[in-house]
């Protein structure tokens, strides 16, 4: 990867608004930010200047995002599937086809919010439900791990449960700094920086703190009712972006 003017302003706008929607929402929506990577550098590159630097993200929402603001009883669900799931999309990373992946996932959420549409929009508070909740964790390990797009399983379980937006945020903010760092490491192993990628992210380390703290900002100017409906607009934007990625691949 050449490391020049346009690959630094590219890349740095990429982070930065994955570091926005993590202040914003609390974590799930970097898929929202890669895009923009894309357009300077490949897949994994992406992936391998991304483990690290979700870490720092993480690490500085906790200012915002602290233990007041998690929902624990859903965590002791969602954690240990997550730890799961990960192990086992860092093998699916090696031998399954990541379109096939991106396209499932892609109908799942579109079907999701399909429902909730039907529903005029009203999140209906559904009870917790222990398998649900695994399921949910161990999808969203292997999809975090596979295509940084982890949000919309856990969404899917979180949403119908009715939380504050501060609670939600927060819940789904610690979920993904546990996954962020457990899979921080497998993705070095796979894409293996090289000196360019280690100084693009040094720059881009720039971006975490005014990112994370506009986010926030929007958070707080945000109801209820516009929060959740923001994060279903949002899993649409991410549906739509699984299924590019996997039909354009076929197509090509």
């Amino acid at each position: 990867m050449e490391l020049n003017i346009t690959t630094v302003l590219v890349t740095f706008a990429g982070v930065f608004l994955i570091c926005f929607m993590k202040g914003a929402f609390g974590g799930g929506f970097a898929i929202v930010g890669i895009p923009l990577l894309s357009l300077v550098m490949d897949p994994v590159s992406a992936g391998g200047l991304l483990a690290p630097l979700f870490v720092a993200m993480d690490l500085f929402s906790l200012r915002y995002w602290k233990p007041s603001t998690w929902s624990r009883p859903d965590l002791v669900l969602l954690v240990p599937g997550l730890v799961v799931g990960i192990g086992v999309g860092y093998f699916l990373f090696r031998v399954l086809d990541h379109r096939a992946i991106s396209i499932v996932m892609a109908v799942v959420t579109l079907s999701f919010v399909g429902l909730w549409l039907l529903r005029g929009g009203d999140v209906a508070v559904q009870p917790r439900y222990s398998p649900k909740a695994v399921a949910a964790g161990v999808t969203s390990g292997i999809t975090t791990m596979v295509a940084h797009s982890g949000g919309p399983p856990l969404a899917m379980y979180l949403l119908p449960l009715g939380l504050s937006k501060q609670v939600y945020a927060g819940t789904t903010s610690m979920f993904f700094t546990v996954g962020n760092i457990l899979k921080a490491v497998p993705w070095l192993a796979l894409a293996r920086p090289v000196g360019a990628v280690w100084t693009l992210m040094a720059i881009c380390l720039l971006a975490v703190p005014a990112g994370v703290w506009l986010g926030w900002r929007l958070h707080a100017r945000l109801d209820q009712r516009q929060m959740y409906r923001v994060c279903y607009g949002l899993l649409v934007f991410t549906a739509l972006k699984l299924l590019w990625d996997g039909t354009s691949g076929y197509v090509g």
